[in-house]
C-alpha cells in the first residue's frame, strides 16, 4: 500500500477518533474542557497529513494520485469540518446530555442547506486545487507531479454535482413525509 494512502487512511481515522473522544468526554463523561480540547485537535490532522505530503515529495518521491487525494481530504476537512463535528455533536448531545433532537429539513430549507453545502464544496475545491497548486510549484519538477494534473477533472465533476444537487432541490423540494394516523 501507498505510504500516503496509509496516512490519508491514519489521519481520516485520527480526525474521527478525536471527534469521537471529545464527544465522549463531553457528554458521557461531562468534562467539556477536555472535550474541546480534543475537538481542537482535529486541524492537527490536517497539518499532519500536510506536512507528510510536502516532506514526502521534497525528498525526492513523485507525486500520485494519492497525493491529490491528500488535497481533496484536506478541502473536505476545511470546508466541511466544522458542519461535520456539529453533525455529530447534535447526536450525541441528544443521545447522551437530553438534548433536542437533530432537525430533518424539507422543502425550502432544505434546498437552502442544499445551496450552502455547494458552497462549502466550492471552497473545498478551491482548497484543494490550492494545494495541488502549490504541491506542484513547490517541487516544480513536471515529470514528478503530473499526476496531480488528473486530479482537477474530478474537483470539477465533484463541483458540477454538487451544484445540480442543489438546483434539482430547489427546483423539486424535498416534501415533508405525511403524518402516519
Amino acid at each position: 500500500m501507498d505510504l500516503i494512502l496509509m496516512i490519508i487512511i491514519a489521519c481520516e481515522i485520527g480526525f474521527w477518533l478525536f471527534v469521537l473522544l471529545g464527544l465522549l468526554a463531553r457528554y458521557v463523561l461531562r468534562r467539556p474542557r477536555i472535550g474541546i480540547v480534543l475537538l481542537a485537535m482535529t486541524p492537527v490532522v490536517d497539518l499532519v497529513l500536510l506536512t507528510a505530503v510536502i516532506f514526502h515529495l521534497q525528498a525526492g518521491g513523485s507525486a500520485s494520485f494519492f497525493h491529490g487525494l491528500a488535497a481533496l481530504y484536506l478541502g473536505v476537512s476545511i470546508a466541511y469540518g466544522h458542519k461535520m463535528v456539529t453533525w455529530a455533536d447534535e447526536r450525541f448531545a441528544h443521545r447522551f446530555a437530553h438534548g433536542p433532537a437533530p432537525v430533518k429539513r424539507y422543502g425550502a430549507d432544505y434546498a437552502k442547506e442544499a445551496w450552502k453545502d455547494a458552497a462549502r464544496t466550492g471552497l473545498a475545491v478551491g482548497i484543494a486545487a490550492g494545494i495541488l497548486w502549490m504541491l506542484m510549484t513547490l517541487i516544480a519538477d513536471p515529470s514528478r507531479t503530473h499526476a496531480l494534473l488528473g486530479v482537477y477533472p474530478i474537483l470539477g465533476i465533484w463541483f458540477a454535482i454538487d451544484l445540480i444537487w442543489a438546483i434539482s432541490y430547489t427546483v423539486w423540494p424535498r416534501r415533508t413525509p405525511a403524518l402516519k394516523t
